[in-house]
C-alpha cells in the first residue's frame, strides 16, 4: 500500500530553517523564510553572493519544497567591496587557472558587481566550472552564465546513456523519469522528490556525449511511499 505524507507549511518552514542553520556558510539569523502551500520565499540579506547561493541550494535539499522564490539581497561588507575592474581581473584569472575550462572559451564582463559569463564550450561541466570558479570571489553580487554548449561529437545512443546514468545514481528514481531525445536535444519528464534531484537529473543528462540542450520539465512532487 502506498501512502503520502504532506508537510504543513509550519513543518516545512521549520525544516527549511534547520537546513539553513546546518549550512556552515549561511548566517540564518539574517535570512527570513516564508512558506505558503509548499512554496518557500527567502528574504533578508547575505554578505556575499556565495552565501546567497548556498542558502538557496540548502532549501533545494529540503523534502516538501515545491517552489522557491529568492528575494535575498546581497549586502557586501566594506572589506569585501571591490570595483568592477578588480572583480573582472580576478574572475578572468580564476577561469584561466581552471584545468577544466579550455583557454579562450569563456569571456567575463562585470557591471556593478554582477558577473556575466559568455562564450562557447563543448561540455556542460565546463560551463558549470566557469560559474563555480567565480561565484565566491570577493565583491561579487551575482553571476549570469550565458556560456553556450556546442558538442563536437555527434549524438548517438543519448537516451540509453542518460537512462543508464539515472539507474546508477543513488539520488534518482530512474523509473519516474522519462527521457526523450530529438537530435542533440534532450527533454526530461516525470516527477522527482525535491529540487536537488531535479538538478541532478539535468546534470546527468548534460553529461551525455553530443547533448546540445536539455529541456528539464521534471515536476517536484514530494511524497513518502511505503509498501506493506
Amino acid at each position: 500500500m502506498t501512502s503520502n505524507i504532506k508537510k504543513s507549511d509550519t513543518e516545512l518552514k521549520n525544516d527549511v530553517l534547520a537546513e539553513l542553520e546546518y549550512e556552515p556558510d549561511v548566517k540564518v539569523t539574517d535570512i527570513g523564510v516564508l512558506v505558503k502551500d509548499g512554496a518557500v520565499t527567502l528574504n533578508g540579506y547575505a554578505t556575499s553572493y556565495g552565501e546567497k547561493w548556498d542558502a538557496v541550494r540548502a532549501v533545494k535539499r529540503v523534502a516538501g519544497v515545491n517552489a522557491i522564490a529568492d528575494d535575498i539581497e546581497v549586502k557586501l561588507a566594506t572589506s569585501l567591496q571591490r570595483n568592477d575592474g578588480d572583480i573582472a581581473g580576478a574572475a578572468a584569472r580564476q577561469i584561466e587557472w581552471s584545468t577544466t575550462i579550455p583557454a579562450g572559451t569563456v569571456r567575463v564582463t562585470v557591471r556593478e558587481g554582477w558577473i556575466t559569463l559568455e562564450g562557447e564550450v563543448e561540455w556542460w561541466y565546463q560551463k558549470s566550472s566557469a560559474e563555480d570558479a567565480v561565484r565566491y570571489l570577493a565583491g561579487v553580487k551575482g553571476v549570469t552564465n550565458l556560456v553556450t554548449i556546442k558538442p563536437k561529437v555527434a549524438a548517438a545512443g543519448v537516451e540509453t546513456a542518460i537512462t543508464s546514468a539515472f539507474e546508477r545514481s543513488a539520488l534518482l528514481d530512474a523509473k519516474k523519469i522519462r527521457v526523450e531525445t530529438s537530435g542533440n536535444t534532450v527533454t526530461l519528464r516525470g516527477k522527482v522528490r525535491n529540487h536537488a534531484e531535479r538538478e541532478e537529473a539535468e546534470r546527468a543528462a548534460w553529461n551525455a556525449p553530443g547533448v546540445y540542450s536539455v529541456d528539464n520539465q521534471l515536476k517536484v512532487a514530494w511524497s513518502w511511499a511505503s509498501a506493506e
